[in-house]
């Protein structure tokens, strides 16, 4: 009697289950189109559409997602600060949240399809997850604005299930914790509104420990749903004065910030678009 047949067995069939799950993988991200490259910096040209197939489709595979969007701060900012340069660029997809880059990649004849803004994105993940009944957890912002943000979620999606919830000002000695916290309330999606880079660098960080399928920064998208801030008007999205509806609202904090990257970024523009080579270019795919 052959006593080592039943394990060579169970381990031909696992092995043959890893490679099926190997060649779904491979198969599943065969179409992907070529990345763009902006001032140095790889985009996936994925419209609004596009963006939730390519995420529905790695959740229904198993395969984890961290969403990276890029506007045009962040990119300016990701030239000098070499943590956010490298938790932007770990995301996948890398999605432009601005018009003015839509813009440059046209200029550029390697067109990105659309502007896929973050707050439009976070409201389709959450359609996703009510037509899922997938568990949400929502983290950033200030407590009161997170069950505001709940409570229109609910509203607006009666099947989504929430997870958990806590805002988002914590010490970095409390980061293990809330990354536990986080696990142990086993979301399928994680939405986190806090500001650059301290959520990139977040989900960067503590990923492995979280363990979500879809991971997903929101920026300020918390306080517009909770009504404490507006959004720029739609004829303003359009032609790209979001950032200047912005400083409308909060012009001692904002508007050094946007003067200083909007012009940093064209100069970088102009580079790119005269065929400039950029020093210490990251690694892109």
């Amino acid at each position: 009697m052959n006593t080592h047949a039943p394990t060579t067995t169970v381990h031909s069939a696992a092995a043959r289950a890893s490679t099926r799950g190997a060649a779904r993988e491979l198969a599943g991200e065969a179409h992907r189109p070529p990345r763009v490259l902006l001032c140095g910096f790889p985009l996936d040209p994925l419209s609004m559409q596009q963006t939730i197939a390519r995420v529905a489709d790695r959740f229904d595979r198993g395969v984890a997602t961290s969403i990276s969007v890029m506007n045009v701060a962040k990119l300016v900012n990701m030239r000098s600060d070499a943590l956010l340069r490298e938790s932007v660029l770990t995301g996948d997809p890398i999605l432009a949240d601005g018009a003015p880059l839509v813009w440059l990649s046209r200029l550029k004849r390697t067109p990105l399809p659309e502007r896929v803004a973050g707050i439009d994105l976070m409201r389709e993940l959450l359609r996703f997850a009510d037509e899922r009944r997938a568990r949400v957890y929502f983290l950033g912002a200030t407590a009161s604005v997170v069950q505001q943000v709940i409570a229109a979620t609910r509203a607006d999606f009666p099947r989504l299930i929430v997870a958990g919830s806590r805002d988002g000002y914590f010490s970095n000695d409390e980061q293990p914790k809330v990354a536990a916290e986080i696990r142990a309330s086993r979301p399928d999606i994680l939405l986190v509104a806090m500001s650059s880079p301290k959520k990139e660098i977040f989900l960067k960080q503590w990923a492995t420990t979280m363990a979500v399928p879809i991971c997903h920064g929101v920026g300020g998208s918390f306080d517009v749903v909770a009504g404490v801030t507006r959004r720029a008007p739609l004829w303003m999205q359009r032609i790209g004065l979001e950032w200047f509806f912005r400083v409308l609202q909060e012009p001692r904090r904002m508007w050094k910030r946007y003067l200083v990257t909007n012009t940093r970024f064209l100069v970088l523009a102009a580079r790119d678009l005269l065929g400039l080579k950029f020093e210490k270019r990251p690694p892109h795919a």
